[in-house]
């Protein structure tokens, strides 16, 4: 199994930029489609990045394409979100998450519930 911890988290202004980290631990990211996934208070969770396994394809939500930008470096285990722009409405606890399926190479899983292990999530609060 893998074990994945969030951090960078915080409170910051309206247009500002924070970086999101994912650490693995346990087995290597390499074996795992990699997600980011939101939810906000009232509300459910929601898709926000994603990157496929081995392609390196990645997908994102319709509010955050152009402004976030998801990677993974193997080599370090962790796989990152960079937040550029920042919104309240990305106001949410992040969480990362990955999972096991083998698909073709360029396809990029966002479902949630396809994703087998999740972190414990990191609180990020955009104020206007």
């Amino acid at each position: 199994q893998v074990q994945l911890v969030e951090s960078g988290g915080g409170l910051v202004q309206a247009g500002a930029s924070l970086r999101l980290s994912c650490a693995a631990s346990g087995r290597t990211i390499s074996n795992y489609g990699m997600g980011w996934f939101r939810q906000a208070p009232g509300r459910e969770r929601e898709f926000v990045a994603a990157i496929a396994r081995s392609s390196g394809s990645t997908n994102y939500a319709d509010p955050v394409k152009g402004r976030f930008s998801i990677s993974r470096d193997n080599a370090k285990n962790t796989m990152y979100l960079q937040m550029n722009s920042l919104k309240p409405e990305d106001t949410a606890v992040y969480y990362c998450a990955a999972h096991s399926r083998i698909y073709a190479s360029n396809y990029v899983e966002i479902r949630g519930l396809a994703y087998d292990y999740w972190g414990q999530g990191t609180q990020v609060t955009v104020s206007s």
